[in-house]
């Protein structure tokens, strides 16, 4: 019995990488639109029930009158909210590491762009994914 036994070309780990990304033989295509599409997908998801559940109060008007909009502060799932920015930030992009605290973030609505910018993105390579499949 003989057996003849054939050398493969290893590749490089990101030629794996490439080649697993862009492969349309998987059971969900991932695409390189996808490789930014599921973190952002993930995080805008996180940030939401999380600040859902737990959010404290935000000053929604900027006038030191926080409002609450977690099921954590008396809110129930009909009447519960990701309270949005403060006005006191204006229409100003407010990342974490722009706030002093956390706490600041927080109280400044910071979850809520967190999650609307996130979901945009996402959104944004959900299309480029269905672009680069076509």
């Amino acid at each position: 019995m003989t057996t003849a036994v054939q050398r493969r070309e290893s590749a490089s780990v990101w030629d794996q990488f490439c080649n697993w990304i862009t492969s349309t033989n998987n059971r969900l295509y991932i695409g390189w639109f996808g490789v930014i599409m599921i973190p952002c997908l993930l995080a805008a998801t996180i940030c939401f029930v999380i600040a859902f559940i737990a959010a404290p109060p935000v000053d929604i008007d900027g006038i030191r009158e926080p409002v609450a909009g977690s099921l954590l502060f008396g809110n129930n799932m009909i009447s519960g909210a990701v309270v949005p920015s403060s006005n006191a930030i204006g229409l100003h992009f407010y990342p974490i590491w722009e706030a002093d605290s956390l706490d600041e973030w927080l109280y400044n609505g910071g979850p809520y762009q967190l999650v609307i910018f996130h979901f945009l993105l996402g959104v944004f390579c959900y299309m480029g994914r269905e672009w680069e499949l076509s």
